[in-house]
């Protein structure tokens, strides 16, 4: 075989190569998912985020016909968790439960080997806001006569969060910068000593999650105070916190995520999946008994914009935050 001829059949075979290489991956794509899909979460069991996984992993499972596995890789703030899903291949296969932090926070607060571009965002899930808490023999009865007190003491009164650089303690980072006061921020190793904190009387408020604040509330030693979302929460009875503190607005929300480079289609595919799970009444139900409001993203492009705008704020907070970080 000369070689004039062997370059044809050369040429040949690439473009039948060519040829066949997009349209194997279109059909790959358009029989997704083929096999069972992983949500890797960044938080242990029993937690909230961990609630929330599960409800939507038991359903979309049944509206993609295929198991959706939840693993929990916990540690560094969720980073753990976060760092294996952007390293996975992108093929809708891994996804990811996470939030604003993997969006901007993360890359000041911890040693990680991803940015904001190593995730698409696909759809929220849910929004939760947080509640301001005050221990009951402390005096304080309202967000107003907190303001009123720290800008009449400043440094004196202390905050509780459940740990440096997390949402509660961004919450507190947020107050102080809206309100104008200074606050003495203490951390603890979790949300439930936050509280219990508090309702020794050790600190005087914190921003906590609704289930851990509605659990601490209940005992009669700590009052809520206000809510940290700008609007009136369906779930929540308190008054926002924006009513005295102009601006203010600062929730914990739920997204799902998977590695940069995944196809649009899969995007697609997920996001309608997603779509048709949190229309589900007993999926809501299941959300709403933990304190988290169905919150869908009317498209892909609309939640990528939030994202983004979340996550600048949240890497705002984190830089903010290092100055309190105690």
């Amino acid at each position: 075989m000369n070689h004039s001829i062997r370059s044809i059949i050369s040429m040949a075979i690439a473009g039948l190569t060519i040829t066949v290489m997009p349209h194997t991956a279109a059909m790959a794509e358009a029989s997704f998912p083929t096999k069972p899909l992983t949500l890797i979460l960044g938080f242990p069991p029993g937690g909230g985020a961990d609630h929330v996984g599960r409800v939507y992993a038991n359903a979309l499972s049944k509206v993609l016909g295929q198991p959706v596995v939840v693993e929990n890789r916990p540690g560094a703030g969720s980073t753990i968790g976060a760092g294996i899903a952007a390293r996975a291949a992108p093929d809708g296969y891994t996804m990811f439960l996470g939030n604003s932090s993997v969006m901007g926070s993360d890359n000041v607060l911890y040693k990680v080997d991803y940015t904001p571009d190593s995730f698409i965002p696909v759809a929220q899930l849910t929004s939760s806001p947080m509640v301001l808490i005050a221990n009951a023999s402390k005096g304080i009865k309202s967000v107003k006569d907190l303001v009123e007190r720290a800008k009449k003491d400043p440094g004196g009164l202390n905050v509780a969060s459940s740990g440096n650089g997390v949402i509660t303690h961004l919450a507190a980072v947020e107050f102080m910068s809206r309100a104008g006061v200074d606050l003495m921020h203490i951390p603890f190793k979790g949300g439930a000593p936050a509280t219990q904190s508090v309702a020794a009387g050790d600190t005087d408020i914190s921003f906590a999650t609704a289930p851990s604040a509605k659990a601490i509330i209940e005992t009669g030693k700590v009052i809520g105070l206000g809510v940290t979302s700008s609007n009136k929460s369906k779930l929540l009875e308190y008054a926002p916190i924006a009513e005295t503190v102009p601006g203010y607005d600062i929730s914990n929300w739920w997204g799902i995520f998977v590695p940069k480079n995944t196809p649009d289609a899969i995007v697609q595919k997920l996001f309608d999946a997603t779509k048709t799970v949190l229309a589900q009444e007993q999926v809501r139900t299941s959300l709403e008994a933990g304190y988290e409001e169905v919150t869908p993203s009317a498209s892909v492009a609309e939640f990528q914009k939030y994202a983004r705008a979340e996550g600048e704020k949240g890497l705002r907070l984190a830089k903010t935050s290092t100055k309190t970080v105690n």
